[in-house]
């Protein structure tokens, strides 16, 4: 892939991480209007789709639109056929100019001579430096409470540990250990140590500490899309109301007394003066990262209260997710830049060239002499 198609890769990626943020925002305040708001796990499910989606189909996008697909209708050529038929009102001139703003921009960006260019890449590269350092430094001091901890026992491949240093609990995981660290407080409620281990062995089954290391993983190329921290915020909010969920349905587990540790593991964390960073690759029972745990809170115990629904679609729920998915890889081939000239492309540069034509002959016609002589501008 040389350096052109990686930039419109990239291009791609932010637009469908914008357009993408926008379609689950709205589905979620719809689904919210229903009994279908409080199934998290279920949308929990439907958002991992469509996270995958989104990363997955620019590069698939290009692939195909470079290779198996010759032709495919894209967003571009829509826009020409809409002038020629009448329905834009602006010059071709204008219009040609704003159809050819993003191959511009790529143009500039890759040439890299122009001033805006070039402050741009430095942005982009200190940015991500920036970040990568903030990550590497998270992740050492994570490194540090995971080493100070203590080994309580082992649960196949996850340690359960004791830590001075937290007063939340969290989980996290290394090339090939995982582990659950615990507050050394604790270890005195015997029942809470119980949930909370259960808590966090959910999360291992959702996958939800490798989609944070993902994410992780993205942000130096990310950083300056607000997109991208949205959906990180909403997958950290549902991963959360999904675990409690699930947790709360296994045969056995009092959901009321589940609550009731939420409530306490809530207060211990606005208690703390110091937690686990920010930034770290971990998901704790509490997010430190909240801004607003009050509302959070209330969520979580309303997700952990709600009675499942006998009649939940489990067909629907995945016919969601595969449109949504459809949608997707739908976009992003839309918004691929034309393989060649079409009919509609030939017809507009033409329009274009006229309308340049006039504006000289007009120009020529404008410039003349006392005598009757005119000045020709060819």
């Amino acid at each position: 892939m040389n350096a052109d198609a990686v930039l419109n890769v990239y291009i791609d990626l932010n637009l469908l991480l914008v357009a993408g943020i926008g379609v689950w925002l709205a589905l979620r305040w719809v689904l919210s209007k229903s009994k279908l708001g409080l199934e998290f796990i279920r949308q929990q499910k439907v958002l991992t789709w469509m996270v995958a989606g989104l990363l997955l189909a620019p590069l698939l996008a290009d692939w195909l639109s470079g290779s198996l697909i010759t032709g495919a209708p894209n967003l571009s050529d829509m826009l020409v056929a809409q002038y020629l038929n009448g329905n834009v009102g602006m010059s071709a001139q204008d219009f040609q100019g704003w159809l050819s703003a993003r191959e511009g921009f790529e143009r500039d960006m890759l040439l890299g001579q122009s001033g805006l260019a070039q402050v741009i890449w430095a942005g982009l590269a200190l940015g991500a430096l920036v970040s990568v350092l903030f990550t590497l430094r998270a992740a050492l001091a994570l490194r540090g409470i995971v080493k100070r901890s203590y080994l309580l026992r082992k649960i196949g491949q996850v340690e359960l540990r004791v830590s001075d240093t937290t007063r939340v609990a969290f989980s996290t995981r290394g090339l090939r250990k995982r582990y659950v660290v615990l507050p050394a407080a604790m270890l005195e409620a015997g029942e809470d140590l119980h949930m909370v281990v259960a808590h966090e062995l959910q999360h291992f089954r959702h996958g939800d500490v490798e989609v944070e290391f993902l994410f992780e993983a993205l942000r130096p190329l990310l950083f300056w899309n607000p997109a991208f921290f949205l959906w990180r915020q909403e997958i950290r909010a549902m991963r959360e109301y999904a675990c409690d969920q699930a947790l709360v349905r296994r045969h056995g587990f009092d959901a009321r007394a589940y609550c009731e540790c939420l409530i306490r593991a809530c207060e211990r964390a606005m208690a703390a003066q110091r937690g686990v960073q920010l930034s770290t690759p971990t998901v704790g029972l509490v997010d430190l990262r909240a801004k607003r745990r009050g509302a959070t809170l209330r969520r979580r115990i309303e997700a952990a209260t709600v009675a499942r629904n006998s009649r939940e679609a489990r067909m629907g729920w995945m016919m969601l997710s595969l449109s949504l998915v459809s949608l997707t890889f739908a976009t992003a081939l839309l918004i691929q830049r034309p393989a060649d000239w079409s009919h509609d492309r030939i017809m507009l540069s033409t329009i274009v060239n006229l309308e340049r034509m006039k504006a000289r002959n007009a120009t020529a016609e404008s410039t003349t002499m006392p005598e009757g002589f005119v000045f020709s501008t060819y």
